[in-house]
């Protein structure tokens, strides 16, 4: 049996989401998964600088909970996100100095980042429309269920812009392959749902009806595995980007003595001894 986590320790390192209640989207908490519903479908649940803000401290936070294994993020209604909001968000940016854009652009980085920090899988569950910042927040998850109908684009040339948005031109090339980013991120068109699936975008279709059941059920499987493995898994995928292959090889050598300390290590052991399945605890 492991120790708990020093008091000491927990103080700055432990907290609680047990009455989260963001104004900018919904959240949910469904047995160890969280889940993130952007909730304006009047617009196609565009962002806002609220929202983006709301949405990268969500995503800094669970780095500190424990109790979520994993996260999924939708849209309401039939679309995932339009991107950024053309009134909210677009016009008022034509009207800002350079350190007011940095800072802009900088904050959108920021969630990025966070998604790719935190330490839970993020599924993102993609239906309808799913562009720009949209676009941007499925491929910084790290699986994706879509629609046959839904339609991914980085549209940011579209608006005289440059495709290299919130890291696409580092994370959409190892995903698809740099031929194809460079297809999608310089024409800014729309890919489907079942392109998205043979290009290796989209792990998995699913019918309109089911994308959130599907994509939950998928995740709720994943939260039972061991989240202190997984955790690392995300880590060194993300590392690794850009590592040598001797580098890489060592620093996974690490990685998994340090998982081979784990108490959840020991279970699957003791359970493949006596024929069960083993119920992971994630220390």
């Amino acid at each position: 049996m492991s120790k708990p986590i020093s008091p000491h320790l927990a103080n700055g390192n432990r907290i609680s989401l047990a009455g989260f209640a963001p104004q900018h989207f919904r959240w949910e908490q469904r047995g160890a998964v969280g889940l993130v519903t952007l909730n304006r479908p009047d617009r196609k649940n565009p962002l806002t600088f609220d929202s983006y803000a709301e949405l990268r401290d969500l995503f800094r936070n669970l780095s500190y909970v424990e109790e979520i294994k994993a996260i999924v993020v939708q849209g309401a209604g039939e679309n995932f996100c339009s991107g950024g909001d053309v009134h909210e968000i677009i016009g008022p940016l034509t009207q800002m100095s350079m350190p007011d854009l940095l800072a802009f652009t900088r904050m959108t980085g920021d969630l990025v980042k966070a998604m790719r920090a935190c330490p839970q899988p993020v599924f993102a569950a993609i239906d309808g429309v799913c562009a720009g910042a949209g676009a941007i927040m499925a491929m910084a998850s790290d699986l994706r269920v879509a629609t046959a109908r839904s339609k991914t684009a980085f549209l940011f040339t579209r608006v005289g812009l440059a495709g290299c948005d919130m890291g696409a031109c580092a994370i959409l090339p190892r995903i698809v392959g740099q031929g194809r980013a460079s297809d999608l991120l310089y024409s800014g068109r729309s890919l489907g749902g079942e392109e998205g699936l043979q290009w290796g975008f989209h792990n998995r279709l699913a019918a309109p009806d089911e994308l959130l059941e599907t994509t939950m059920a998928w995740a709720a499987e994943i939260a039972t595995g061991p989240s202190f493995g997984h955790a690392m898994t995300k880590r060194m995928l993300h590392q690794e980007w850009s590592m040598g292959v001797d580098e890489a090889i060592e620093s996974e050598a690490q990685a998994q003595a340090i998982c081979m300390m784990t108490q959840d290590f020991h279970r699957a052991y003791h359970a493949f001894v006596a024929k069960q399945r083993p119920v992971f605890e994630g220390d």
